[in-house]
């Protein structure tokens, strides 16, 4: 049975798919980051110095200046805030791999316009053998090729 799994986790699809999850939640870290720290802070300056993440309604009884307030104090919120950052977070990532997949697709269609290869043999007139284009006589039944 070891074997038998061996076998199975040593496929390439299998090895190809954990490579693409691994590094797709690197790339998800990396664009969260982004959205969080670089392109988040510069809206919410614009926007009168709004911090995305403490934007939140409070549920229940007390008033919080901060999500964290609200979340040590166990009140119920609805967290917009944090939602539009995960919204602005998936729209990059959604965009990010938009640009792959038309990269990609645009590869594959250079490889589908490529010339055929010129051909290299001919057919005997006589016994329809394949013979080189150069050859001038048949190897097979010793015919003269034009």
């Amino acid at each position: 049975m070891f074997q038998e799994f061996k076998k199975f986790i040593m496929r390439g699809n299998v090895l190809d798919m954990a490579i693409g999850i691994i590094i797709g939640a690197a790339f998800g870290t990396v664009i969260k980051s982004l959205v969080d720290d670089i392109i988040m802070p510069p809206i919410g300056r614009l926007l009168g110095g709004v911090d995305f993440t403490n934007l939140f309604v409070n549920l229940g009884p007390g008033d919080y200046k901060a999500l964290a307030d609200a979340k040590a104090a166990g009140a119920s919120t609805i967290n917009y805030g944090v939602f539009i950052n995960n919204i602005i977070t998936f729209l990059i990532v959604a965009f990010a791999v938009f640009l792959l997949v038309r990269a990609v697709n645009r590869l594959r269609d250079k490889e589908k316009e490529a010339p055929p290869a010129a051909p290299t043999t001919k057919k005997c007139p006589e016994c329809l053998s394949e013979i080189p284009l150069d050859a001038k006589r048949c190897a097979f039944c010793t015919s003269v090729v034009e």
